[in-house]
Order: structure tokens, then sequence, then C-alpha cells
């Protein structure tokens, strides 16, 4: 017996995601009404039409996203985003950089690294934008050179944001390790094994793109 944990957040007409970033606009291409033209008595269709910016909601970061010799999303393999084996890290909710220590008695060759800060408490709220967690440089090298396969966080970024420096991004997304930002609901992940998916849609020359993240737990 397996339990689907969600661990993506809904993405709706208007959200912000990241300060600065246009919300999505979600409205009918055909509505229902209007189709009635088109179809048989009885018979209704719906098509939507959603304007966004790439980095909306829970998305994952290609290699592309930050270099542009990168794999773009396209270029990803299904082994590298879906059906990871996962481990996760539960971090104190008032701890903003996140460092090595956390991560150095960990075995995460092959996995995706979860990391639960908590600040998904704070989403579609100002302070989500303000003094969120992130990892250090160090804590990147660290799990690029464990082996990480992928790394997640529940915060607005991985990286420090108080500067245009981006480490993490460039430690990770230059060894070929996606990263996966703004999940939520980490801490419905029970302490006993699980695996990790967040499969986005196959662009051509995207780098970013909003995910239905979930973990999958046998019970």
């Amino acid at each position: 017996m397996v339990t689907l944990i969600d661990v993506s957040h809904t993405v709706e007409d208007g959200m912000i995601t990241y300060k600065g970033l246009p919300a999505p606009i979600i409205c009918d291409f055909l509505s229902r009404e209007a189709s009635k033209l088109h179809y048989a008595e009885g018979t209704t269709f719906h098509i939507g039409k959603i304007e966004m910016v790439a980095n909306t909601g829970t998305y994952i970061d290609a290699p592309f996203h930050r270099y542009a010799d990168g794999k773009d999303l396209s270029q990803l393999a299904l082994e590298s985003v879906a059906q990871l084996d996962a481990v996760i890290v539960r971090v104190n909710p008032e701890q903003r950089p996140i460092g090595i220590e956390l991560f150095s008695s960990l075995e995460v060759e092959g996995q995706a690294v979860l990391i639960q800060t908590g600040w998904d408490r704070h989403w579609r709220t100002d302070q989500y934008f303000e003094n969120h967690p992130y990892l250090t440089a160090e804590a990147a090298e660290w799990l690029k050179q464990s082996g990480a396969a992928l790394v997640g966080i529940d915060s607005l970024n991985i990286d420090d944001t108080t500067s245009g420096a981006r480490p993490v991004h460039s430690t990770l997304l230059g060894a070929d390790i996606p990263i996966v930002e703004h999940l939520c609901n980490l801490e419905k992940i029970p302490n006993k094994p699980f695996k990790f998916s967040a499969v986005p849609v196959k662009v051509k020359n995207f780098g970013t793109f909003p995910v239905r993240a979930y973990v999958i737990v046998e019970m």
C-alpha cells in the first residue's frame, strides 16, 4: 500500500510567486457557452488560456536556466526528475542560512534532497518574500560532491537573494542537478523511505517550468 503526498502549490489567477514577476492570467479561450456554436446540442467544451512566466508556483530549474549551453527542460531525462529515491532534511524554522552541518551525516548519492524549512506557511503573504531560508554555497558544493540527484526547498529561493550572486544555482545546475523551489507540505512526509517526482512539460529552450511535485511513501 502506498500514499501519495502532493508537495506543490496550486497555480491561481493573480497569484504572485516571486516579487517583481507578473502573476499568471488564467481565463477562457473558448468558454462553454461559446462552444455551443461549434458542437451538437448538449455538447460543450472548455478550452482555457494561461499567460505566465515560467517561474510560477512550484517549479523546477534545469541547467539552461543558469547556463546557455545547459540542458533545457526537453533534455532532462525522466530518470532525473521522476521516481527518485529521496531524503528529507528538516530545518529549524528560525534558521536562515542552511549550512553544511545539516547534510554531512547524510547519504545522498543518487537521491533527491528535500529541505523542509516551513517557509511555505507564509505562501501568498508579504512575509514570504522577506528574509527567507536559503542554502549556503558550501552546502551546495557538498551536495554536488556527494552526488545528490536533485535538490528541492519549500522557500522563496534556494539562494540568498540579498545580492545578485547565485552560488547555489551556479553550483548545482552547473553539475546537472535540477532544483525545485516553492515546495510545500513537506511536514506531511513521514520519517521513512520515499520517492519524489517533479516532472515539467517538455519545452525546448526553456529552463524553468511549474511542476506537480509529489512524494510516494510505502505505508
